[in-house]
């Protein structure tokens, strides 16, 4: 009968001390809803941290929302966990917690552990399993090899609402399911080797993008079920995709049915504003210092790559995190024990996230967002680092951008944005992104950056790709800028996929593919991305042509690439450049091809001459086509090369 709650736990006293700890990184297996079978009945366990309230009772529709039946019982170790076992119900059960406060307040929360929510605007938790039966061993096998960082990762970033719609039902959100067929025949056509989905837990308001969680375990109902989901995992692993999952452990939103003073007290976010509010979200900071509070988002870490086989996590927000001060005015912050800025605690909660995914998933790599000079941010923790396995060079992309929306005549003058990287580009694991931040708010889509008309400004988002895919670090894109979107990026609707109607968008969805294809075949590209041995400049200081000649260097030499690029509209033939080897030399990739909108201007044979250039002993004509550029490797028979020493390879 579902009239009764007996007595019952899933904790030991160990798994309290843990939690209690701060060590405790599977709390999902403990918290939240578990249907059992008790004294030889069926039925659901529930368990939640609510330590400052009177009293706790589970409310829903098997007792018709009454708030007083089904009381749980308080556990007798000052832990604050509510817990008991509701014999009768199952999977399927919509529920919340009807909390008393301390100060008589009655408040309804949904589970913060729930595995699955309603569909917004409803708010209540459904009891859910997370059960899924696999069929990715292979590729879970193989990913400790695919996830390193000597691999190539070409990253393919989306929101999964916007994505695609079907055209027939515009307002409708696709299913994960729906969508799997569609997203995983088009990633691998595009050759990216990962997805990157936009937050995917479950949260209130639609136009957040998913950054304003209150569901932090479950996937969002919009689109389906945790096994719709695990599905569309399933797919993408199949093909040989790996998978990453944007995760939000800096902020959460005041809904009333989420986290925000969860038991009446500041219990999951600071209580003094200063420290406990974000001003630019609106939102609220978690409690870094409060051991419990570091077990529930280092569990929710562990949730996402143990039940859901993910293969790593960008974690959003990173600078956020980490400043006292960050987005506050003089007298709206509090400085730490030491008078600094710095937010020790979450350095401390950072440092130990990354210790423990690292420890338990070896074969995941963590990226963080994290948009300042903080040092260290993806060295090792043993080495004072943060930990994190890479790190988004915004300073790349906002020079880049800055630098390609300049009309070609000006650029000479701004030569030193485009190659000003390379100073710092080896002080960390640089992931280059060009991230949905930079589409939205009046941004402009990638290809309205770029100066000119029509033709000149495909040719210039073009070369931009190729400087990317071919400058040190990995790649990430957003979502439209691989066939050149012509509007800004939003939420409430499809891309504009009718534009592959037309050649330009055609040839720009080409190039981007065997864009994808070359730096996944050229081990120069990737082999050496994080290493200043894997890149040199041939000539950095052309200004006046705005030509840039770099040299990209594998473990093997013999795949080592050279790379041209013409940043004026320009045709420069007979244009001599240096090369670090002797004899004939083939062009890889031409992102001037005809195929992809280009002129088709590109030297077809190139062979070196023993004539001094650039400060080399090889130097060769080139034909260099109008804003664009190519890849050059030499033509060589690999049975006559001499590899390069195993002990001179980077480690990873």
């Amino acid at each position: 009968m579902a009239n009764q709650v007996i007595p019952h736990s899933l904790f030991s006293e160990f798994d309290v001390a843990l939690f209690q700890a701060g060590r405790h990184f599977k709390l999902y297996e403990k918290f939240g809803s578990h249907e059992l079978e008790v004294e030889g009945e069926r039925g659901v366990y529930f368990a939640v941290w609510a330590p400052n309230a009177k009293s706790v009772s589970v409310t829903g529709n098997f007792n018709f929302w009454d708030k007083g039946s089904h009381p749980l019982n308080v556990r007798w170790d000052t832990s604050g966990i509510w817990e008991g076992f509701i014999p009768g119900i199952a999977n399927g059960e919509t529920y919340k917690y009807c909390i008393q406060t301390s100060s008589g307040e009655e408040l309804e929360k949904g589970d913060p552990f729930a595995f699955r929510w309603e569909v917004a605007p409803k708010t209540a938790s459904i009891v859910h399993s997370t059960w899924y039966e696999w069929n990715d061993g292979n590729w879970m096998k193989e990913r400790i090899v695919k996830n390193r960082l000597d691999q190539p990762w070409s990253v393919y970033e989306l929101h999964l609402g916007s994505w695609v719609r079907d055209p027939e039902s515009p307002e409708t959100l696709l299913n994960y399911r729906e969508i799997a067929v569609q997203l995983v025949a088009y990633v691998k056509e595009m050759n990216f080797t990962h997805v990157e989905f936009m937050p995917l837990m479950e949260h209130p308001y639609y136009p957040s993008w998913g950054y304003q969680i209150t569901g932090y375990f479950a996937a969002s109902s919009r689109y389906g079920s945790a096994q719709d989901l695990m599905f569309l995992i399933d797919e993408l692993h199949a093909a040989g995709i790996g998978v990453l999952l944007d995760w939000v452990p800096s902020h959460f939103p005041g809904d009333a049915h989420g986290l925000f003073r969860f038991d009446g007290t500041s219990l999951y976010e600071h209580e003094d504003p200063r420290k406990g509010f974000h001003p630019d979200w609106q939102s609220y900071i978690f409690n870094y210092g409060r051991n419990e509070v570091r077990s529930f988002l280092i569990s929710n870490a562990f949730y996402w790559l143990d039940r859901f086989h993910i293969d790593g996590l960008r974690v959003d927000a990173v600078a956020s995190m980490l400043y006292l001060d960050y987005s506050r005015n003089a007298g709206e912050w509090i400085p730490n024990e030491f008078g600094g800025n710095e937010n020790l605690e979450a350095v401390h909660f950072l440092k130990e996230f990354n210790e423990a995914v690292y420890a338990h998933f070896p074969d995941v790599q963590t990226i963080a967002e994290e948009s300042t000079s903080w040092p260290g941010v993806s060295k090792p923790t043993y080495a004072g680092g943060l930990g994190f396995g890479m790190k988004w060079m915004m300073g790349w992309m906002h020079d880049t951008l800055d630098y390609f929306k300049e009309d070609p005549i000006n650029r000479k003058y701004h030569h030193d944005r485009i190659t000003f990287a390379t100073v710092y580009a080896f002080h960390e694991n640089f992931m280059l992104p060009l991230s949905h931040d930079e589409v939205v708010y009046g941004k402009q889509p990638l290809i309205y950056k770029m100066p000119g008309d029509e033709w000149q400004k495909f040719a210039n988002l073009r070369a931009l790709y190729l400087f990317m895919y071919t400058f040190s670090g990995t790649k990430l894109l957003f979502m439209g800028g691989e066939f050149g979107q012509t509007s800004e990026w939003n939420v409430n609707q499809s891309l504009d996929w009718h534009l592959l109607e037309f050649m330009p968008h055609q040839g720009m969805k080409k190039f981007v593919a065997d864009l994808n294809a070359t730096y996944r075949q050229q081990p120069s590209l990737f082999q050496k991305a994080f290493d200043a041995s894997g890149f040199e400049w041939i000539d950095a200081g052309d200004r006046e042509n705005s030509v840039l000649v770099y040299w990209r260097k594998a473990f093997d030499s013999w795949d080592d690439t050279v790379i041209v690029i013409n940043l004026t509209p320009v045709v420069r033939e007979d244009f001599r450049i240096g090369l670090p080897y002797a004899g004939e030399w083939e062009v890889v990739l031409s992102s001037d091809d005809l195929h992809y909108f280009g002129s088709g201007i590109c030297s077809q044979h190139v062979a070196s001459e023993q004539l001094h250039w650039m400060n080399r002993a090889q130097s060769a004509q080139v034909d260099l086509p109008p804003l664009g550029g190519y890849i050059l490797k030499r033509k060589q028979d690999r049975k006559e090369t001499t590899p390069v020493k195993s002990a001179e390879r980077v480690p990873v």
